[in-house]
């Protein structure tokens, strides 16, 4: 028997539920289905699926094994496409999660030109600075900021990233311009609570080193977005990326302080789990990414 057809017989018959189910999607009888699955089996010396009258369910076996043969029959239908189409075609579902305030900003907008371009792509995109399980949850890329401090995980590089303190003129002529960072003490810092990164505080660079530095003040939020309208409103200073901040710099809404003790780029990571091959839809959505943040044009037009 068709070794490849018996691997296009499991991942059918696990995908779909049933042997019925995957007999009636080829056009044949369950038996033949039921056949192949054996033959799968005893070939292999081990059980893949455990069936009952009313369920199939994978065993621990089976279920590494669905991993892999799915990755196989990907691979093959990348191979003829690229021979038959004049290209290789990506499909499937694809799972994002983003910081909400960048995802918005810089991931959402992306989307569609992707699919455009990928017509077969469908995508779920989770917005939100919540520290996803990405191997527990399903996603396939997590945009992440910062330091990588997960073994389990790849990050690709996407683009760099630099975060300054700003403030509102009216809050600096109100309340002075703070010339060092232990000046921050007598400030209103607006702050974002002890949630993700910065629950390890600000970060500069003093005498050579990085050191985090815990700030307070009277307004804190889980939310970037509102800290810097906080800060456009003169209640304080706020430590904000770039990627946020840089058009009100250019205009003068914001200003930034404390420049000369700026902490080292935090880097913006398309970030998934160690596989040893990604699917195509995933790579050809990171190149997308990388492809458009690696344009300089793109940081100087964004909003």
């Amino acid at each position: 028997m068709d070794r490849f057809k018996q691997i296009e017989t499991f991942v059918a018959v696990a995908t779909r539920g049933s042997l019925s189910a995957a007999a009636q999607a080829e056009g044949v009888a369950p038996a033949v289905i039921g056949r192949r699955i054996d033959a799968l089996e005893e070939r292999l010396g081990v059980k893949l699926l455990v069936r009952t009258t009313r369920r199939i369910t994978l065993t621990f076996e089976g279920s590494a094994f669905l991993e892999d043969c799915q990755r196989i029959l990907h691979d093959f239908h990348n191979a003829e496409a690229s021979v038959s189409l004049g290209g290789i075609k990506a499909s499937g579902h694809l799972r994002v999660t983003a910081p909400a305030g960048f995802g918005r900003a810089h991931v959402s907008p992306l989307l569609p030109g992707f699919l455009d371009a990928h017509p077969d792509v469908t995508i779920s995109l989770d917005l939100t600075d919540r520290l996803a399980d990405i191997v527990n949850e399903g996603i396939d890329v997590a945009i992440r900021i910062g330091v990588l401090d997960d073994s389990s995980l790849v990050g690709v590089k996407l683009a760099d990233n630099r975060r300054v303190v700003v403030a509102s003129p009216a809050y600096l002529g109100r309340r002075g311009t703070p010339l060092a960072p232990s000046d921050l003490a007598r400030h209103d810092c607006l702050t974002f609570g002890t949630y993700g990164n910065q629950a390890r505080g600000w970060q500069f660079t003093i005498d050579g080193e990085l050191v985090s530095m815990r700030v307070s003040g009277s307004m804190e939020c889980n939310d970037g977005a509102v800290l810097r309208d906080w800060a456009l409103a003169g209640r304080g200073l706020a430590w904000r990326s770039m990627w946020e901040v840089g058009e009100d710099l250019k205009a003068g809404r914001l200003v930034a302080v404390l420049e000369p003790f700026a902490a080292p780029d935090n880097a913006i990571y398309a970030v998934f789990p160690q596989r040893r091959h990604l699917p195509l839809r995933v790579r050809m959505f990171i190149d997308h990414l990388k492809n458009t943040y690696g344009n300089a044009a793109y940081w100087l037009g964004a909003a």
